[in-house]
């Protein structure tokens, strides 16, 4: 097993960490493959042990106008259209028409590193970054297709659609540092996923692998009903080699049931870990942790000291993120 050794003046100076990051993923990168964003940003913080995560792939957002030489006109499409319409669809609509230019979007990659910082699970450093490239999306005017008010115009759920060429090289972005720990212990902070960490600190998982290594917190931005700006985490399986299955419905017991467990738990590559997986995956049934109590209630006994506590409390409390 390979740990990472925390770095120990990894907790000062957060603000000036983050300008550090936000700084190396200006201009434009000679590569933007996870390695060299890694290399990137690790000489901008000698003092941080980065590992890179994993890449979340498959989103998009609004970008802006180019002409018809792909030429840029207009970085955010929102507000060049109201500025352009003054109000008045049509008037819009004229002057796309007179254009000839194309609306584009944004294509987009979220880059995780991750740098421990501790000993317990929350003891890590969360960076995110961005990959984005604009790509034309659609026209700016077709004749076949008419758009129900200026919000249908910029974001419309139904109109003609163009393959995404793109019109710029992909550019990096900072997206954000978190320090795991704080979050963790701020109001943001669900009791489930406390627990969860909480969890792998009390079971044999802390000593057979670091947390970063294997799962990330996915975090999302929401305004709650006072309107203040919060945060929510769930845990995120960082992909490896293909996961094997556990069973679902039906759950053998006894010494079969043992070898399945550890089997699992040596494919992933770290102790009681399909307890954590059982935690965030439907696909594994809770039957599973139930009848691996009912052989340790019945004197089998292939799970550490530990781990069966925490395995008891939650059958006495049964909770998943």
């Amino acid at each position: 097993m390979t740990t990472r050794t925390p770095t120990a003046s990894a907790g000062s100076g957060d603000m000036s960490l983050q300008a550090r990051i936000a700084d190396a993923c200006n201009g434009e990168p000679a590569s933007v493959s996870p390695p060299a964003i890694l290399a990137r940003l690790q000489e901008q913080v000698p003092e941080l042990r980065l590992g890179y995560a994993m890449t979340r792939t498959g989103w998009h957002r609004l970008g802006g106008v180019v002409d018809a030489d792909h030429r840029p006109v207009a970085q955010h499409l929102a507000a060049w259209a109201q500025a352009q319409s003054g109000g008045d669809l049509e008037r819009l609509l004229d002057t796309c028409a007179a254009s000839g230019g194309f609306v584009t979007r944004l294509e987009g990659r979220t880059h995780y590193l991750t740098a421990v910082t501790g000993e317990r699970a929350r003891d890590y450093i969360q960076i995110e970054i961005e990959q984005v490239q604009e790509v034309i999306e659609r026209p700016l005017w077709t004749p076949d297709w008419m758009p129900d008010d200026l919000e249908d115009f910029i974001d419309p759920l139904d109109c003609p659609r163009l393959a995404p060429e793109p019109v710029a090289p992909p550019r990096l972005l900072f997206r954000r540092l978190v320090r795991v720990a704080e979050l963790i212990e701020s109001e943001d902070a669900s009791a489930n996923i406390n627990r969860f960490l909480s969890d792998w600190d009390r079971s044999s998982a802390a000593a057979s692998a670091c947390f970063c290594d294997h799962w990330i917190l996915g975090l999302r931005d929401y305004r709650d009903l006072q309107g203040d700006d919060r945060l929510s985490a769930k845990p995120v399986l960082v992909p490896s080699e293909e996961v094997p299955d556990l069973p679902d419905a039906r759950v053998t017991r006894g010494a079969g049931l043992a070898n399945l467990i550890h089997g699992f738990d040596r494919r992933i590559g770290y102790h009681f870990a399909w307890y954590f997986h059982m935690l965030t995956r439907r696909q594994v049934s809770y039957k599973l942790a139930e009848a691996v109590h009912a052989d340790l209630m019945d004197d089998y006994d292939y799970l550490p000291a530990q781990d069966v506590a925490v395995l008891r409390d939650w059958c006495d409390a049964p909770y998943s993120v």
